[in-house]
């Protein structure tokens, strides 16, 4: 029974959700599976990825074969590099003890990686806000320098209007000293 290692497709539509399984490479993608192993969710930001790492890494060594998208998850997960490793042990290439350190400063630099996207990212976010922020505020003071104007000039015209009210007033209250 040839092996394989695939997506399974679960969610609703438009927003696909996948399981991880080792099943027949006979069986329909989403029908029968031997084992699930994990879920991803490409939904997020990062894409989510759960996966029991000691049940793949078991399917892979007993030769299931895992399709390119599946490949490609367990390679960001580690799961190929330890298998690498583990091959290099059973020939004789590494101990045990240098594989697992050669794998352990992989997961930490993986990590490290991770972390310094993370705070990239959220940096970023902090800058786009600031520099919304301050478009913003300086909108709102030219609309009230706008605002100013406005007033001022209305300001100036009742001034005026009251200036031209007062000056005839006072010709028609010295018109009749005058006559």
């Amino acid at each position: 029974m040839a092996t394989k290692l695939r997506l399974q497709r679960r969610g609703h539509k438009d927003y696909a959700f996948y399981s991880i399984v080792a099943a027949d490479s006979r069986a329909p993608r989403d029908g029968r599976f031997i084992e699930k192993i994990g879920t991803y969710n490409p939904n997020t930001n990062p894409a989510t990825v759960e996966l029991k790492f000691d049940r793949a890494l078991y399917w892979l060594e007993v030769g299931a074969q895992p399709t390119d998208t599946v490949r490609s998850i367990l390679s960001h997960e580690g799961v190929m590099l330890m298998k690498h490793l583990r091959v290099g042990v059973k020939k004789g290439a590494k101990t045990e003890e240098q594989a697992q350190a050669e794998f352990d400063a992989w997961k930490a630099t993986k990590a490290q990686a991770k972390t310094a996207l993370l705070s990239k990212q959220a940096a970023d976010k902090k800058a786009a806000a600031e520099e919304r922020l301050a478009a913003e505020r300086k909108q709102n003071e030219e609309l009230a320098k706008k605002v100013a104007e406005k007033k001022a000039a209305a300001h100036a015209a009742e001034a005026e209007a009251e200036a031209a009210e007062a000056e005839p007033a006072e010709d028609a209250a010295e018109a009749p000293a005058e006559a």
